[in-house]
């Protein structure tokens, strides 16, 4: 990505970032609560003197489904705008000389070494799309 890319006006619009985490099966509950602190603490992250998360919201797997693929800690970021998704997402995905939220990039490296293997899941979505009510808003040429 290019720093016109990780530009806080680059994409305007409620962006959402959805991340599940499957820990190792030696994580103990001190881990698991470390990882869900030091996540949090990036909604203080800024850029160029502002707050740039608009929120972070997390907790434990609770869904009684059965569904869960054994991913236990979920968290919601919500962004401004693409660019400032960008920004956060940092290494491997900037390139070189563009900056980046580096204590995210930090807490990459924290949280590593305690994830299962294939232990991680990202969803993003752009919150403005209006799909209206259930399945409503895509037409026929989108469905394909």
């Amino acid at each position: 990505m290019t720093a016109l890319e990780t530009d806080p006006g680059y994409k305007p619009g409620d962006v959402v970032h959805i991340v599940l985490f499957r820990l190792r099966d030696d994580a103990t509950d001190a881990d698991r609560a470390e990882v869900e602190r030091r996540f949090r603490a990036l909604a203080d992250s800024e850029r160029e003197g502002r707050r740039y998360i608009r929120r972070i919201r997390s907790g434990p797997q609770t869904s009684p489904e059965g569904v869960g693929r054994g991913l236990e800690l979920g968290f919601v970021v919500e962004f401004a705008s693409e660019g400032d998704r960008n920004y956060y997402l940092g290494r491997p995905f900037v390139g070189e000389g563009v900056p980046f939220d580096e204590p995210h990039d930090a807490f990459k490296a924290f949280v590593g070494p305690l994830l299962a293997e294939d232990g991680v899941l990202v969803f993003d979505f752009d919150a403005d799309h209006d799909g209206g009510p259930a399945g409503a808003g895509w037409n026929e040429e989108e469905r394909r």
